[in-house]
């Protein structure tokens, strides 16, 4: 195909960021992916400012020049607004605050291509309009489907895609949300979405994103381990085994392994939190999470125990697969409390494996 082989959704976060520096080059060069800007409702325009500069730098400075889609759809109202009017070619210098800076800053050399879609604000969508015509690094289109493609607005898909620029290139991400095992009819809404949408526009690219692993809850957790089904990747499956002709251009994407609340979650203060999480494991059928704690006496020999865990399962791909096996193979082996890192080095670790055993399967 043309285009990406996986778009992982990926938050700017430090655990997010290292995980994709992680990955070797043979897998990070199927990889394209969609980073999403953590919420941060209510913050200072000043504040906001910053924390984006913040973000964006870490983003780029994993990149390395690598394409990249970014996003900020958890914005509310204001900082929507804030951010539309600090792209808006149409304003003075005064009016271009250090948001926009933040943003797209060297917009034309980067590879971050803008993101926005039939759901935000129209001057939300102007402004990515006008920044992809801009600096012709791209743009994407985000839809959202929870549910069935009947309750998508199509009026208003349409009427953003007519406004695009023909000498702008665009890409579809049609983005599922969770995909949770009673969701049994996803398969066929994303065929039909797929069927109305594609025609519409000469994509450069299309990819069908999905929510990966569960939110990680007590009650997921409460016998310390858990396995759920990988019904996004069989959704995909069902979607290619139609065999339309815009396969050329479809590309699968989920949300690595965090989940699409965890995705959501605000920028960690480092305070508070339940005092334990999970390591993630994704085999050929399933997502695997055993219950690790996160202080407390007896931390490490419990984080190694549940380590040993993910090296018993059958299907353990062994150190030679990626970095993240070997940092399991070497946290349960260890000794003491060096090593077994803490909640962002668990996802991380998850994201490693994850992204790598995905871009084996696709390509085989």
């Amino acid at each position: 195909m043309s285009g990406p082989l996986y778009v992982p959704v990926l938050p700017a976060k430090q655990h997010a960021c290292q995980a994709y520096r992680q990955l070797i080059p043979a897998v990070r060069a199927a990889v394209v992916p969609l980073w999403n800007l953590p919420p941060r409702q209510g913050a200072h325009p000043d504040a906001l400012a910053e924390g984006v500069r913040h973000d964006l730098r870490r983003v780029r400075t994993a990149l390395r020049r690598h394409p990249a889609w970014v996003d900020c759809p958890f914005a509310d109202e204001a900082q929507q607004s804030a951010l539309a009017g600090a792209l808006s070619v149409d304003a003075d210098e005064e009016q271009r605050s250090a948001l926009a800076e933040a943003l797209f800053a060297d917009a034309g050399v980067s590879p971050l291509r803008p993101v926005t879609g039939p759901d935000r604000s129209e001057a939300h969508q102007n402004a990515m309009l006008r920044h992809a015509r801009a600096t012709g690094s791209g743009l994407g289109i985000r839809l959202m489907m929870p549910g069935h493609w009947d309750d998508v607005p199509l009026h208003a898909v349409r009427d953003l895609i007519t406004r695009v620029d023909p000498a702008v290139e665009a890409d579809l991400l049609l983005d599922l949300g969770a995909v949770p095992a009673d969701r049994t009819d996803a398969a066929k809404e994303t065929r039909r979405a797929l069927d109305a949408l594609l025609p519409l526009f000469p994509w450069r690219t299309a990819a069908v994103l999905g929510g990966a692993f569960p939110d990680v809850t007590a009650r997921l957790l409460e016998r310390g381990s858990a396995v759920v089904p990988r019904s996004d990747w069989r959704v995909w499956t069902e979607v290619r085994s139609s065999r339309r002709e815009f396969d050329s251009i479809l590309a699968y994407g989920d949300y690595g392994a965090d989940s699409t609340r965890g995705i959501a979650r605000p920028p960690s203060t480092g305070k508070g939190g339940p005092p334990w999480n999970a390591l993630r494991y994704t085999t050929g059928e399933s997502y695997v999470l055993v219950k690790a704690p996160t202080r407390g006496p007896g931390r490490a020999a419990a984080v190694r125990a549940a380590a040993q865990d993910v090296l018993a399962l059958p299907d353990f791909r062994g150190p030679v697969a990626s970095r993240a096996e070997t940092w399991l193979r070497d946290c349960a082996h260890g000794h003491g409390p060096k090593g077994t890192g803490n909640v962002g080095d668990w996802l991380r670790v998850g994201h490693v494996q994850h992204m790598a055993h995905v871009v084996r399967s696709l390509r085989t």
